[in-house]
């Protein structure tokens, strides 16, 4: 009984909310300073600028200040003595993240609820070379953008794809679902697979039956078709068995001597049989030479030719009329035929 009691009060209950931050949590409100700035491309200096007095009523009833610093192209929020909520400066910093990659002040406000968070994954540095990774982030978009937004309604979040990074918006759960699917991408998964993996999870999650068996037979499993294009060498070294002991010492020019005797010898003597070794070198080298130039004077092996043998004639030389006859015969019936 102490145990199930026990795994009641772990399990949340099904349309449990928390309930929201108010200043009577905190009247005295917070003790010091805090502030973030976020640098933001040229491009976005425009839209910037038309959206911020929106953000600026969006975050003073929070009490956060905002500046929009657009010489140095930087964002800023930081706490005022009217700030009460200690993490609304964290989810401050999102928004202008947010903001600055790209992501539309209608998404980005939804970041200063309590439900939701934001993740900004860097996959500039995923892939090595540019052709490959263009390619790859069209193909995390789609036909027109229809792998993005099957990967929207699957988790639940808001994703901008925007040069270097990915920003997505929404639960928790969502967004660990959304990483997955955009590192498999850029790793050469297409995100049709692990989308219709995710959609599998989902259905399993919803049967109690299935809560604490192994999900993997149930899972589609995927075998990689990529043949690698590299050329193979034709001649492959085989690596030797690894041994902890470093290889032989080669022999050296004395120790070679010393094993021929060469070593003992007197220097007349040495050249004497140098000179030897030479003759019997070119000697050998002259006769290869002559085989060489011997081989253009061989006869070729003649080819025998079977001679036709001709049809004998009969003995008695006379020419039988019978069969004669019957040729002609023969003849006149293929011609009239």
């Amino acid at each position: 009984m102490l145990q199930d009691k026990e795994d009641d009060r772990l399990t949340v209950p099904d349309g449990w909310k928390e309930s929201p931050f108010t200043r009577e949590d905190n009247p005295k409100g917070l003790l010091a300073e805090s502030s973030f700035s976020v640098l933001f491309p040229k491009y976005r200096e425009s839209y910037l600028s038309k959206v911020w007095p929106l953000v600026k009523e969006l975050l003073s009833d929070h009490g956060i200040e905002p500046e929009l610093d657009l010489i140095k192209g930087s964002l800023t929020v930081k706490t005022t003595r009217k700030a009460f909520d200690p993490f609304m400066i964290i989810k401050a910093r999102d928004l202008i993240t947010l903001l600055a990659r790209s992501v539309d002040l209608e998404q980005a406000k939804r970041i200063l609820e309590d439900d939701v968070a934001c993740d900004v994954i860097k996959i500039g540095s995923m892939v090595a070379k540019k052709d490959r990774f263009v390619k790859r982030r069209k193909r995390l978009i789609g036909p027109g953008g229809t792998t993005l937004k099957a990967m929207e309604c699957l988790t639940d979040c808001y994703v901008a794809v925007q040069g270097n990074t990915v920003a997505a918006l929404g639960p928790h759960r969502g967004l660990k679902e959304v990483r997955k699917i955009v590192e498999d991408c850029m790793n050469n998964i297409h995100p049709f697979f692990t989308i219709r993996t995710i959609m599998e999870k989902h259905d399993l999650a919803k049967n109690p039956d299935m809560k604490y068996q192994n999900w993997e037979p149930y899972l589609p499993q995927y075998k990689s078709k990529n043949i690698s294009k590299r050329k193979q060498p034709l001649k492959k070294k085989k690596k030797n068995a690894y041994t902890p002991f470093p290889p032989p010492q080669p022999e050296s020019k004395i120790d070679k001597e010393l094993a021929s005797g060469e070593y003992f010898l007197k220097e007349d003597e040495r050249r004497q049989r140098k000179t030897e070794l030479k003759k019997q070198k070119q000697t050998q080298s002259k006769q290869d030479r002559q085989k060489k130039r011997d081989r253009a004077f061989i006869a070729p092996e003649e080819s025998v030719q079977l001679v036709k043998k001709k049809a004998k004639k009969d003995e008695s030389g006379k020419v039988d009329l019978r069969k004669l006859k019957a040729k002609f015969k023969d003849r006149k019936k293929m011609k009239s035929s």
